[in-house]
């Protein structure tokens, strides 16, 4: 990575330089997970809303083709698990099993539907019970286009008088291009025709190489988009690696010879919060890796998924006597303070607003 490219991607993620200068971190950037998915439906208008009014940076997108080609906002294209569909008998010949990156589903498919059929549909709270304010909002909320939150996010910052910025991920990018629904193109496409998205942060996240590979020769050099690489579990190789046979996985990606090679395509690195700091055979935390370091060397941000707020989720540490599926706002907040205490330089949470509060709180 050139000086040049490295002090764009600092800027955009809001880390000031100063020619001579080390770095000067302000607090990292706090990222919405599929919109404020504590609390909201996730990848609803309803979420975006509620974690851009709880501080949110930036929101996330998870992008999948319908079959007319239109980019919408589901954390899989198998959507049996966040939409009604399974009460629409129209829709009940749909329902399939595929294989999407070597793992069999069955379900109702985007790539099945048109965008108008899936207007018709409403979203509802995936973890179910476990989150009980969202899924009081089961049946609210439409699915939503690309083209959609950009709009909304667009009038939201007018309105607020701040930037937003948006961190779509393209899901299945191998997989969509082998059923003949090549996603890339889509989408930069739609970047390029909506003011907001050609002027304003845009960090486009893959699990996969070659499409980030891709985007890097298609964009410009220095303008408001970055790449993110993100890190599955270190044996796992990239979708695109394995359906061409390759070697790579992640774990050696994420090796300094790993971090500079990636460092040619990306700009962010984006791993589990436990591959910053493990969990030891007690379900508390262990001694921190020097990933984060390692990738600072590279000319990488760094900024891990996901803090969620339920104990459940929560390192052993933070946990507290309130059950398994309870919300535990003070543990979350003190779970994300130790990794923010690494120096990341933004970072996924479920709960915007707790996120907010884990900065404010140093």
């Amino acid at each position: 990575m050139t000086r040049r490219a490295a002090i764009g991607s600092a800027v955009a993620l809001g880390v000031a330089s100063t020619a001579g200068a080390a770095p000067v971190r302000p607090k990292p950037l706090v990222f919405a997970h599929r919109g404020a998915s504590a609390l909201r439906p996730e990848h609803t208008l309803g979420a975006y809303a509620k974690a851009i009014a709880d501080g949110a940076d930036f929101i996330e997108p998870d992008l999948v083709p319908t079959r007319d080609g239109v980019l919408v906002a589901r954390h899989e294209n198998n959507i049996a698990e966040t939409t009604d569909i399974a009460d629409h008998p129209a829709f009940a010949a749909r329902r399939t099993t595929k294989t999407i990156d070597g793992e069999a589903q069955t379900g109702w498919f985007t790539e099945d539907f048109t965008f108008a059929e899936l207007k018709t549909l409403r979203a509802k709270e995936r973890l179910g019970a476990i989150r009980p304010e969202s899924r009081g909002y089961d049946g609210a909320f439409q699915i939503v286009s690309f083209e959609e939150i950009a709009d909304f996010t667009a009038a939201e910052a007018a309105a607020r008088g701040r930037t937003i910025g948006l961190v779509p991920e393209l899901k299945h990018s191998t997989y969509f291009a082998g059923v003949g629904l090549p996603v890339e193109d889509r989408f930069l496409a739609l970047l390029a025709a909506h003011a907001y998205t050609r002027r304003h942060p845009v960090q486009v996240q893959s699990f996969e190489v070659a499409n980030l590979r891709y985007l890097r020769g298609k964009l410009p050099q220095g303008g408001n988009v970055r790449l993110v690489q993100l890190i599955g579990d270190p044996a796992q190789h990239p979708a695109d690696v394995a359906k061409n046979g390759g070697t790579l996985d992640y774990r050696t990606m994420t090796t300094p010879a790993g971090l500079r090679e990636m460092a040619r395509y990306a700009d962010v690195i984006a791993p589990n919060t436990r591959a910053l700091i493990p969990l030891g055979a007690d379900g508390r935390l262990a001694a921190a890796t020097t990933l984060v370091a390692d990738a600072h060397a590279a000319g990488l941000q760094v900024c891990p998924w996901t803090f969620r707020p339920e104990n459940r989720f929560l390192a052993a540490d933070f946990r507290n006597d309130a059950g398994e599926s309870a919300r535990n706002p003070a543990g979350s907040v003190a779970e994300m303070r130790r990794y923010i205490a690494l120096g990341v330089d933004a970072f996924f949470t479920d709960d915007p607003s707790l996120g907010r509060l884990a900065l404010d709180a140093g």
